[in-house]
């Protein structure tokens, strides 16, 4: 592939400029033995005292508007916690939506007040923390980088932070007092500002506001575009130490329809975690026997396609650092893919214990983990290594490295080299907010190779077992454009990753054209795009092209939306498809082309009663695929809401076909912030599994919690009507001590 050097030149001159812009700043202020009654009202005399920071902005309905509502922050702090005091004013709190209780559940029904603290304020992660009306409180561990711009967020939520907002309405509108312990946080002592940025949406209105930041290129997700938190000193983490133990009781049953045997097993067991911070901005920590018994189970997905599906990571202790982990966003390669630790098709292997290094020295990012499982039936004891290493370049860019290891005890089935498996990769990005004068350019690149996976991949072969790429990406509004490239090799199979297809070279393109109509009362977007796919074998033979049409996702003012694709896809087939993977729908090897059209209509999501429907039809291999589905959400009051969805397939093929149908239900009883029940019902005619999920937790105080969990499947069949598989029932017990 010719390279045109001078392009490649300006891209990098360009990547190279230098922010100028005035950062927005906020002072915070030192109390001096006053205290805070955390009631959401900002009552206290010391809160007068603090002059107020606003001069919000909004990003929609017209980007750069007066806001329809005042928004006023004061910040505090004394040696061991941050204190955030915030009035939302709203001249009709009557209109005040706010349904959300329990912990990180999704604010897109709800009004909401956001906000983002960059401790290191390098403008590379930040923490994230968010609250409604009712003092519903959110947070995760926000990166940037490729993907990280307009409608992308590279966030994990599923970090729980150790913090307490309490909020009050009244005719005003609504308060919040927020006091986040700096023992929940890692920072640099010797700094003298933090990022921070703040973001308000009154839904009712479908309005968005900044405190800085607001362009739509911009935004909370990008610390890039934070303001200054300055004034905080002499700030105290105490010794900083974290010890987490945890109880837990269990009894299960499964029954095996080959032997018709049922199987009981009861356990009482016990397990910690320990955190030390080594420094204010590196954290050490070590598990012992760790259980995930209350971790929510994955949703039930129907695969009608040829390779494997990625399920979330929803592991507390895997979650967290996993910002770090990340290697070349967006760009489709997975060298370290935590559900590959722990967990074999679904199935829990015990962890007996692992061990993580995480944070920053100075201008370095580092990661280091290492885990121990057991053996189980066949499956021998692992060991897993993980090491990540990334350093700043610049305002916005990065280079960094990626090694992982795992080793197999005496596998029957694996030899020297192969017991030992070893990955290690590169990644480059280069990223400015810069371009142009005010436009982001983000530019990626990498590179992942390792020894052989199995024993048929002799070491000798000179099969390619590795993969490398590059992405070029302008997220910006209304145009937003990405260009990739890559390439896997034949024997690419990552120990300790995650990967779909091998063999093959993959180009592209894709653009997008998305503008606000700022003088309509009826249409707030439309956005229009065309997005193209063509992958090559090594060879360069094509295997698959895919051009998608976007010709019109509308969202309009009322919060309502409609969307229409049109996709043409084009299939080589090498070697038979058993769709159903049970010989009952082969799809013969040749050459398939296919159209295919969907639509979908949505209703705001902060109504009592919600929904959505989308259908899709077209072509399927030698047939058809007409795809229906429904989603209907109801919110009586606050603190309930109960969502069914349901997919139904019908597939037609050369002499056969079939239906699928999948059912997913889930109900939440809120009934505060601290104290929930949610019970998640799945079926589907494929597994013919019913799976039902009942899940209770209590917190007691951030970071001490109690959960109930009783899980229980049964076999929907002919020989086996309703036939109990998996019973399962844990209580656990967890406790935080800080030193």
């Amino acid at each position: 592939m010719a390279v045109n050097r001078p392009f490649i030149l300006l891209i990098l001159l360009s990547l190279a400029v230098v922010a100028t812009a005035q950062d927005k700043v906020i002072e915070a202020h030192r109390l001096k033995g006053q205290s805070i009654v955390l009631d959401g009202k900002l009552d206290e005399g010391f809160w007068l005292e603090i002059t107020p920071s606003g001069g919000f902005l909004a990003t929609e309905p017209v980007e750069g508007g007066e806001p329809s509502e005042r928004t006023e922050i004061r910040i505090a702090y004394d040696a061991q916690n941050l204190y955030i005091g915030a009035i939302l004013y709203d001249s009709d709190p009557s209109g005040i939506k706010a349904y959300q209780r329990k912990r990180d559940a999704s604010l897109r029904t709800d009004d909401s007040f956001m906000w983002i603290l960059d401790t290191f304020n390098d403008k590379r992660r930040a923490y994230f923390f968010e609250i409604n009306p009712i003092a519903l409180r959110g947070d995760g561990l926000l990166a940037t980088g490729q993907g990280g711009g307009p409608g992308s967020r590279r966030i994990n939520k599923d970090w729980d932070g150790i913090w307490i907002a309490k909020t009050h309405i009244g005719e005003f509108g609504w308060s919040a007092e927020i006091r986040i312990p700096f023992q929940t946080l890692n920072f640099n002592p010797e700094a003298e500002a933090w990022g921070i940025n703040f973001q308000r949406t009154i839904r009712r209105y479908n309005e968005e506001l900044m405190w800085t930041g607001h362009r739509r290129n911009q935004g909370l997700f990008r610390p890039q575009n934070a303001g200054q938190l300055t004034g905080l000193t002499e700030l105290s983490q105490g010794v900083g130490l974290e010890v987490i133990p945890y109880g837990i009781v269990q009894s299960s049953k499964e029954f095996d329809s080959e032997s018709s045997e049922t199987t009981r097993d009861s356990k009482l067991n016990g397990g910690f975690d320990i955190n030390y911070n080594v420094t204010p901005g590196l954290k050490a920590s070590f598990t012992y026997n760790t259980d995930f018994a209350q971790t929510e189970v994955d949703d039930r997905q129907i695969n009608l396609t040829r390779f494997p599906l990625r399920f979330p990571e929803k592991r507390d202790f895997f979650l967290e650092g996993s910002r770090v982990l990340q290697f070349a966003p967006s760009s489709g390669v997975d060298p370290y893919f935590s559900r590959r630790i722990g967990l074999l098709e679904g199935r829990p292997i015990p962890l007996r214990y692992g061990g993580r290094l995480l944070g920053n020295i100075g201008e370095n990012n580092v990661a280091l983990f290492h885990a121990r499982t057991a053996g189980v039936d066949t499956l021998e004891a692992e060991t897993f290594t993980v090491a990540r290493f990334r350093r700043n370049i610049g305002r916005e860019s990065s280079i960094g490295i990626i090694y992982t290891r795992r080793s197999t005890d005496n596998g029957e089935s694996l030899f020297d080299p192969v017991q030992d498996r070893h990955t290690i990769g590169a990644d480059l990005e280069l990223n400015t907010s810069k371009f142009f004068g005010d436009k982001v350019l983000q530019f990626s690149a990498f590179f992942v190779g390792h020894n052989p996976s199995s024993p048929t991949d002799d070491s000798s072969d000179i099969m390619d077992r590795s993969s490398r790429g590059f992405r070029l990406n302008f997220p910006n509004q209304p145009w937003t454009g990405w260009v990739s490239y890559r390439e896997f090799g034949e024997g690419y199979d990552p120990a300790v990753g995650f990967n779909r297809r091998n063999g093959f070279r993959r180009f592209q393109p894709a653009i997008r054209y998305s503008p606000l109509f700022e003088e309509s009362n009826l249409i707030r977007e439309i956005e229009w795009g065309i997005y193209f796919e063509h992958l090559m074998d090594l060879d360069y033979q094509l295997l698959t092209q895919n051009i998608r049409f976007t010709l019109g996702e509308v969202r309009f003012e009322s919060g309502e939306r409609i969307d229409l694709e049109i996709t043409r896809n084009f299939e080589l087939l090498d070697e038979d498809f058993d769709i159903l993977r049970d010989g009952t729908v082969i799809v013969n090897p040749g050459e398939y082309s296919n159209w295919s059209v969907d639509s979908g209509f949505g209703t705001a999501s902060f109504r009592k009663v919600s929904g959505s429907i989308g259908y899709e039809t077209g072509g399927f291999w030698t047939g058809n695929k007409d795809e229906v589905r429904l989603r209907l959400t109801l919110r009586p009051i606050p603190g309930i809401n109960l969502t069914a969805e349901y997919n139904r397939t019908k597939v037609s093929a050369e002499g056969s076909g079939f239906i699928t149908n999948l059912v997913r239900t889930d109900l939440g009883f809120d009934f505060t912030p601290d104290i929930s029940l949610s019970v998640n019902i799945q079926y589907d005619d494929v597994s013919e599994l019913i799976g039902t999920n009942t899940r209770f937790r209590w917190i007691l105080t951030p970071g001490s919690d109690i959960f109930l969990v009783y899980n229980h499947n049964w076999l929907d069949n002919m020989a086996y009507r309703m036939l109990t598989t998996q019973q399962g029932i844990a209580l656990k017990a967890v406790y935080t001590y800080r030193f």
